[in-house]
């Protein structure tokens, strides 16, 4: 299991490297987020996220949208939401969601074996939809608070409670069992592949699109808000409907938005 923690080795890496480049200032006129104590720092994380991801990841994706046909992409997708399906279906069960965890259950066992090991997907068809859980959500259900505000290196955003959230996850993850290096680096560069352009893109795109003074403040806003409207529903709490939009549709059907074009350059 010591391949499942280079990502964070990585990621500390990074964030080291932050501290020593410095922290980035706030906007002009910004006012300080009580959600977000470590605003500086996590700014920091936020633009060398943002530079790897423009010079590096989204150049990659579009590389791999161009070469690789789409019906490839989808079944590389499917095969990969397959295999998460365990660890939605841990979540499903540690927070009493039988009905969803019957669905899970269902769908890992009709793609496993009809859609020849996840390559298809004929659940959705079957009136199935794509569901998704995390031990995030498992303890915010628990009543675990999501703590401050944490941008992680190439991962994104995130909190205290989601950010520990993916240790347990990244335990029921299948492609941290895969014994041979060659697979395993294998299956790890396709699945790079894969969320660049499922998720990656699609989300520059509508951030892009947003034209927001902050983007930063935007894509805080919008997870922690969609993070609260996923573990405690719209109870009240002041969620701004424009930012669920943007997160839900990230989510639930990235493949579904028209092909990508370039982002424009780093300013």
């Amino acid at each position: 299991m010591q391949r499942t923690f280079r990502p964070i080795f990585i990621g500390g890496a990074l964030a080291l490297l932050a501290l020593l480049t410095g922290c980035a200032t706030l906007p002009p006129g910004a006012q300080k987020d009580p959600r977000d104590p470590f605003e500086r720092f996590n700014r920091t994380i936020y633009n060398a996220n943002d530079v790897l991801a423009r010079k590096v990841a989204l150049p990659i994706g579009h590389g791999y949208q161009a070469v690789t046909p789409a019906f490839v992409r989808r079944g590389i997708a499917n095969v990969f939401q397959n295999a998460r399906l365990p660890d939605i279906m841990i979540n499903d069960l540690l927070q009493a969601k039988f009905m969803a965890l019957g669905k899970a259950t269902a769908r890992l066992l009709l793609n496993t074996t009809v859609g020849i090991g996840g390559l298809l997907d004929p659940a959705t068809q079957l009136g199935l939809p794509k569901a998704d859980n995390d031990f995030g959500r498992t303890l915010g259900t628990w009543g675990a608070g999501p703590g401050p505000f944490l941008m992680l290196p190439l991962l994104g955003p995130s909190d205290v409670r989601d950010a520990m959230g993916k240790i347990p996850d990244a335990f029921a993850n299948p492609q941290n069992y895969i014994g041979n290096k060659a697979w395993f680096y294998g299956v790890y560069t396709l699945n790079f592949l894969n969320t660049t352009t499922e998720t990656l893109i699609p989300t520059y795109r509508l951030l892009d699109e947003q034209h927001a003074f902050d983007p930063y403040g935007f894509a805080r806003n919008a997870f922690l808000q969609r993070r609260e409207f996923l573990i405690h529903g719209d109870s009240g709490t002041g969620v701004d409907q424009e930012e669920l939009d943007l997160q839900k549709s990230i989510q639930d059907d990235p493949g579904a938005a028209p092909p990508a074009q370039q982002p424009p350059p780093q300013k």
